[in-house]
């Protein structure tokens, strides 16, 4: 692909022209929550939809999580196409009821006769010294819940193309993005393309040892792979882009080439994706690992206030070198 086939992109923006594409192909597309029209959203994701679209496609809300999610599950039973703006993914547990009681079980209660093609997203995870109560990282949470898709992507390429794919699912999708990365920029196709569910990614090839990461996880293992690798440390860094479906398949191809596994998300260590992923792997690699399992994840404590206490409860790179260091006995 020449370099007049690629543009420079922000994450806002990718995440945008996937809506944008995808409304200006499908008339049942449409955008609701709070601050999304007249603002522009509350992270310029949706900037200048409203006057493309008009205020039928692009509606303000009230703060009202709970009421606007319900309406997007009655939209979607009748056919249309929601996509709904968390500000927050905290905010969401307002709408928790919404969310696991209709839109995860709907079509199984209905026996099939009612799909729920919507999608949930905003920003998840921690953002800059904004604390206890906007902090929670939910991947683990909702992934928990049949029904639901989960996706969290790293980079504005994997943002685009995943949005596309989960606005076409029939299902509903929980798309989980990061404040800290919608400046992010990267080099993206101009022309269409889509990402498939449930295929994760190798964004550095490695030897020594593998580091799944989730997420703004998957920088920051980047980075602690560039240090290791000037002591010699070949790291494998691999990102699975969707939660659920998982891609466990390359996960675990990556831990039997190099017989070690570090799993780095910002959910709590009890009961998060490592979790899960750490059960996976050694029901179905265990001969292949040469140490046990590593998880480098949000400490067991509400996110603190202060800067430093933050960057020290979150992971980090200096965190996600010591968890390679251990796994490889040095």
């Amino acid at each position: 692909m020449s370099e007049a086939d690629m543009q420079t992109v922000e994450m806002r923006e990718a995440i945008r022209q996937a809506l944008t594409e995808e409304m200006e192909r499908d008339g049942d597309v449409f955008i609701m929550g709070e601050e999304v029209a007249e603002y522009n959203g509350a992270y310029k994701v949706t900037k200048g939809m409203l006057d493309r679209f008009g205020p039928q496609r692009i509606i303000d809300t009230p703060i009202t999580e709970n009421g606007f999610t319900g309406l997007a599950v009655g939209a979607a039973m009748a056919g249309l196409r929601p996509v709904i703006e968390f500000m927050s993914w905290n905010f969401s547990f307002v709408a928790f009821d919404q969310i696991i009681s209709n839109a995860s079980k709907m079509y199984y209660m209905s026996g099939g006769m009612f799909n729920i093609p919507m999608v949930m997203r905003g920003p998840n995870g921690a953002g800059p010294r904004v604390s206890s109560q906007h902090s929670h990282s939910v991947e683990a949470l909702y992934a928990h819940f049949p029904g639901l898709i989960v996706i969290s992507p790293s980079t504005p390429y994997d943002a685009k193309g995943l949005m596309k794919t989960a606005i076409r699912n029939n299902n509903p999708v929980c798309f989980l993005e990061n404040e800290m990365l919608y400046s992010f920029k990267q080099e993206i196709p101009t022309e269409e393309y889509l990402l498939p569910l449930g295929v994760g990614d190798i964004k550095r090839e490695g030897t020594d040892c593998t580091i799944v990461a989730i997420n703004r996880c998957v920088h920051r293992a980047l980075a602690a792979a560039e240090e290791l690798a000037s002591e010699g440390i070949s790291c494998e860094v691999v990102d699975p882009r969707t939660i659920k479906p998982l891609d466990i398949d390359l996960i675990v191809k990556s831990v039997r080439k190099t017989n070690r596994l570090v799993i780095v998300e910002e959910c709590h260590e009890f009961g998060g994706c490592a979790a899960e992923i750490t059960t996976q792997v050694q029901e179905l690699a265990f001969d292949d690992l040469d140490a046990p399992i590593r998880r480098v994840t949000q400490m067991e404590c509400p996110l603190p206030y202060a800067a430093n206490l933050e960057a020290e409860t979150i992971p980090n790179v200096r965190r996600i070198r010591e968890a390679v260091h251990t796994a490889l006995y040095r």
